[in-house]
């Protein structure tokens, strides 16, 4: 008679710990470009801070040690005498009723030529589009001289101006930042809106939607992401400009923020900490607009760019 054997029960297995993972390592090209990049933002960030550290510091400290020296005192005295020296409550609102025009005005001209380039074909499209960017690629100093004798001789309806001219008027500085600044935005718009489906405007066409309809109602609510990302430029740009209204207006109470730094500067002395505090007041305004518009500025910089 055969005995069967029956096999012992497999106890469990003992398990070995899996070995960590070593973590992805990062090719020195990638780890050089990021020490590259963080050394550039460093290099770009020491002016701004250098210039609140100035700023916080009184006159006095800094000419009896040394603006390289460790403070002895910080306050805010600049900020507050910086605000009543050189009116800047009247020069913020010179330059609110100059941007917000400008920049209105820019954007809807330009969707208006990018709306008629990008959607209808015709012989001289291109040559349109481009005619109208080459205008940036002439520096303002070569516009000025021209540009000067015109506003002398172009009148203006006594309710524009007390001037009666464009020359010495806010009307002059909008119309030249609106005409300067229509061929970048022409030409950002007009590439976005290549990428817009035509079949959208066609079925408009169908239903009997008019061009100016198809305009206001179909391509310009399409095109927000593209009109944030250019009204944040256009503001910064169109704000800090400093060249136009100093060429173009001759009363100093006509001029905008960034002429009103000039009035902290005396004629036989100069206090840098007091500048230092005004242009960091000047640059709070364009600072808001970007953080009210920041993602869609980031989302709306590469729309259009695959055409």
């Amino acid at each position: 008679m055969t005995a069967t054997v029956t096999p012992p029960a497999a106890g469990p297995r003992s398990r070995r710990a899996p070995l960590p993972e070593a973590g992805p390592s990062r090719p020195p090209r990638q780890t050089g470009r990021h020490v590259l990049l963080g050394g550039i933002a460093v290099l770009w960030l020491v002016p701004l801070l250098w210039a609140v550290y100035t700023s916080l510091r009184p006159y006095s400290d800094t000419s009896r040690h040394g603006y390289l020296s460790l403070p002895h005192s910080l306050g805010f005295e600049n900020f507050g005498n910086a605000w009543r020296q050189s009116g800047m409550p009247h020069f913020f609102w010179n330059s609110v009723l100059i941007t917000v025009p400008a920049v209105l005005g820019t954007l809807l001209f330009s969707a208006a030529v990018a709306f008629f380039v990008s959607r209808f074909d015709f012989r001289w499209n291109v040559v349109l589009l481009m005619l109208f960017t080459a205008g940036n690629l002439l520096p303002a100093q070569v516009l000025i001289t021209p540009l000067y004798r015109l506003y002398l001789l172009i009148p203006l309806p006594g309710w524009m101006s007390d001037s009666f001219l464009l020359y010495n008027s806010v009307w002059g500085i909008i119309l030249i930042h609106i005409a300067y600044q229509c061929g970048f935005c022409t030409f950002v718009l007009s590439n976005y809106m290549r990428t817009i489906p035509k079949e959208i405007t066609e079925a408009a066409l169908v239903d009997g939607a008019p061009v100016w309809r198809q305009f206001f109602q179909i391509a310009l609510p399409l095109c927000r992401p593209a009109f944030a990302a250019l009204a944040t430029l256009e503001s910064i740009w169109i704000y800090n400009d400093f060249f136009w209204s100093l060429a173009l207006i001759e009363t100093g109470d006509k001029r905008p923020i960034t002429s009103a730094l000039a009035n902290l500067q005396g004629q036989y002395f100069t206090n840098p900490n007091l500048i230092a505090a005004g242009a960091l007041m000047t640059a709070i305004p364009t600072l808001l607009v970007y953080f009210a518009l920041q993602r869609q500025f980031i989302s709306g910089l590469t729309l259009g760019s695959g055409k």
